[in-house]
């Protein structure tokens, strides 16, 4: 049987891991029945992700194929309902295995294994809310553009932290804000969907800044990337405190950078599986990835016996394909809450920063399947052709919005930009002074939340490529 704890190090706890109060100011709720709730604060957070506009806008957003023309084809929002499937999925079996390892831990959280599967069901759900256009892709566009030349005029004027939010624009952070910023033009609130402490914590795979000194950095996983803008600092500092994580370096005052939630590495790994198979079979079904090599791969990973039929007879090799996934992604999920539970008492300490999948057996093979959707699909012409034109597009639109905003009165064009662009995206003339950076973000937050057919026919229209249809 595994302890709650042992006294040789800090050690985050479970009682403040899971806390149900409501970013920024609605209070805790300590009570405890003998049943869970019909909708506890975990499903309710579900709720609000699946209700935003932001998250709505995921249908039409790239997954892997760009503006596919297929139904079969995974959007960001497909992608984001099966991962918190399997999230959830997940949370309850290693809460589930906790439960009955760990000595004394279900007096305390009797519901442990229903509130982990809540809590990285909300988060999943919300790992790609705040993605722009084109997928990764339109990250790198708006990194590359940032650091262009042309960019400079508006960069210049930013302190290091503010330049490296822009320059090395992270998708993760935007939907921190998302998740936490309400505009002023819309509302006095500042709670953005009020989510609990707990699935903000485990939303946030990257619990620290853009910029960390470098003797801090243990080259964890969760260190590769960054969390939120400096907009969010204070915000998430509050999350951690509330929380209890673990600070970088340890026995250092809170300063922004932090060890992981535990079940940040649930959600992660609900993120590793889906996109690896799914992304596969959509690589597959495109017949872009070679259909034999490619059943052949799911069954080996499976350890089918050769010409192994069982009770059914495919007739589709379709068909098969989704028999073989469902299989391999629940025996992915069994040993990924097996390994969780394993390692809890290391992610409660800050001891362990490896993603969970890279520690099954399997790994070499899934390593197998992802170096084949990349060299098949993700660099497919299509995929290729499409991403280099979202360089183009979200470049032109930053470009334009920005000698709009700083420049308003250059001309006729800046001002019906302007005009174009919605008000709670335009700090300027609120009573509210922001700042040159703050303004920036502002448009980013504009540009990030478009759809790829949205970015593409403001850009086509600005330019006077296309003109408005329908009037």
């Amino acid at each position: 049987m595994m302890h709650l704890t042992s006294s040789d190090a800090p050690a985050m706890t479970w009682e403040r891991l899971l806390s149900r109060r409501r970013y920024p100011d609605q209070p805790q709720l300590h009570v405890v029945t003998d049943a869970p709730p019909v909708r506890g604060a975990f499903v309710a957070d579900y709720d609000r992700v699946v209700f935003s506009s932001a998250f709505r806008r995921l249908q039409r957003k790239t997954q892997v194929m760009p503006l596919p023309e297929t139904d079969f084809v995974h959007t960001r929002l497909t992608h984001s309902l099966e991962t918190a499937c399997v999230g959830r999925s997940l949370g309850r079996l290693g809460g589930r295995l906790l439960l009955e390892e760990t000595d004394g831990l279900a007096k305390i959280l009797p519901h442990l294994d229903s509130d982990f599967g809540d809590i990285v069901a909300a988060a999943c759900l919300a790992h790609d809310i705040g993605n722009p256009p084109f997928g990764h892709s339109g990250e790198d566009a708006i990194s590359a553009y940032f650091r262009s030349s042309a960019a400079e005029p508006f960069v210049r004027v930013l302190n290091a932290a503010q330049r490296a939010d822009l320059q090395q624009f992270e998708g993760n952070a935007a939907g921190f804000r998302i998740l936490t910023h309400t505009y002023a033009a819309h509302s006095s609130g500042s709670a953005g969907l009020g989510l609990t402490y707990a699935t903000l914590g485990a939303f946030t795979k990257y619990p620290r800044p853009s910029v960390v000194e470098e003797a801090s950095l243990t080259r964890g996983t969760s260190e590769k990337k960054y969390g939120y803008f400096q907009t969010e600092a204070a915000r998430f500092q509050e999350v951690a405190r509330e929380l209890g994580l673990l600070p970088k370096p340890p026995g250092t005052d809170i300063g922004g950078f932090f060890h992981r939630h535990p079940l940040a590495f649930l959600v992660e790994a609900a993120d590793d599986i889906c996109f690896r198979i799914i992304d596969f079979e959509d690589g597959l079904k495109l017949g872009l990835i070679p259909c034999q090599e490619g059943l052949q791969l799911l069954r080996d990973m499976l350890g089918d016996a050769p010409g192994r039929r069982g009770s059914v007879e495919w007739r589709d090799w379709r068909e098969e394909l989704g028999y073989l996934r469902a299989r391999l992604i629940n025996r992915l999920v069994q040993q990924t809450a097996r390994l969780f539970a394993d390692r809890s008492d290391d992610l409660l300490r800050g001891r362990s920063d490896e993603p969970l999948v890279r520690q099954l057996d399997c790994w070499e093979q899934l390593q197998r399947v992802h170096q084949l959707t990349l060299d098949h699909l993700y660099r497919s012409r299509p995929v290729l052709e499409t991403e280099a034109a979202g360089f183009e597009v979200l470049a032109g639109l930053l470009d334009a919005l920005l000698h709009a905003t700083f420049d308003p009165y250059s001309g006729p064009r800046s001002r019906k930009l302007l005009q174009l662009l919605p008000e709670q995206f335009r700090a300027l003339g609120h009573q509210e002074k922001v700042s040159a950076y703050e303004q920036i973000i502002l448009l980013t937050d504009y540009i990030g939340g478009l759809t790829d057919q949205n970015a593409l026919s403001l850009f086509r229209n600005i330019r006077g490529i296309d003109l408005p249809q329908g009037y």
